[in-house]
């Protein structure tokens, strides 16, 4: 009866639960809320790892608490602080991270993405190359509103890495295609998190259509909160420390 009320726990711990309150001489509402309360933390860990898995956000998982903010002293600490609480979410504002290549612009938008998965959010990752492959994919196969509905139906979408594989987009020229994916959820107030090395005024020569690179640029920046990372490589910084160390072993 416990597996046909979705009472998981109860259903495999029951004689461990029934122990555990004679122990403690539980009464009989005690002990239902003792069940219930595991229940509902057994689901709302199966629910995080449900959106965390769902949200193809990259593995190994970027955790917040790993971002070294010593080693990016420009980088305003309190503001990054600020919109890990999804305050951003509740009032509908996007976040645009840009900076130099190496910053950790990608780790802060995929560790707010996993913290946006934990806060019950449905999260969805993506390059920003591999969102214009797939939809160029869906006007070949004819099915282009389906893919561009995968990317504006999550709660929140991040598009990562604007400034990789610029050949392959210089060919392409699909900007109208980020466009329908970025006006739609503009139209919806849905956020997103854009991560990028191309500075503003570069954002025509690279996405290959100057029209539709100004349409995009005034609804991503209407109403984002601009996180701009200027330093230091972080994995030029690693690159020189694991040098150091093989170079004392000589």
């Amino acid at each position: 009866m416990s597996k046909y009320l979705g009472l998981k726990n109860l259903a495999v711990q029951h004689a461990e639960l029934i122990k555990q309150a004679h122990e403690k001489q539980l009464g009989l509402l005690d002990f239902l809320q003792m069940i219930l309360r595991q229940e509902t933390i057994l689901k709302q860990e199966g629910g995080i790892l449900y959106r965390i898995r769902e949200s193809r956000l990259p593995q190994p998982y970027k955790l917040l608490s790993d971002f070294d903010f010593d080693f990016q002293p420009k980088l305003r600490k309190s503001l990054v602080m600020d919109m890990s609480t999804m305050e951003f979410m509740k009032h509908r504002e996007s976040i645009l991270l840009i900076g130099d290549c190496g910053v950790g612009k990608s780790h802060l938008g995929q560790a707010l993405g996993m913290i946006a998965c934990e806060k019950g959010y449905k999260v969805l990752y993506t390059t920003c190359a591999a969102l214009i492959n797939d939809l160029n994919g869906g006007v070949f196969e004819n099915n282009l509103p389906k893919r561009i509905r995968k990317y504006v139906k999550p709660d929140l979408l991040i598009i990562d890495e604007m400034g990789h594989d610029r050949l392959e987009l210089h060919l392409v020229k699909e900007a109208h295609l980020l466009f329908k994916v970025v006006d739609d959820r503009y139209r919806l107030n849905r956020p997103l998190i854009f991560t990028t090395n191309v500075e503003e005024n570069a954002w025509a020569e690279y996405l290959g259509d100057p029209v539709s690179t100004r349409a995009i640029l005034d609804r991503i920046f209407h109403h984002a909160v601009k996180i701009e990372i200027r330093g230091p490589s972080y994995r030029q910084y690693q690159s020189m420390q694991l040098q150091k160390k093989y170079d004392k072993l000589k």
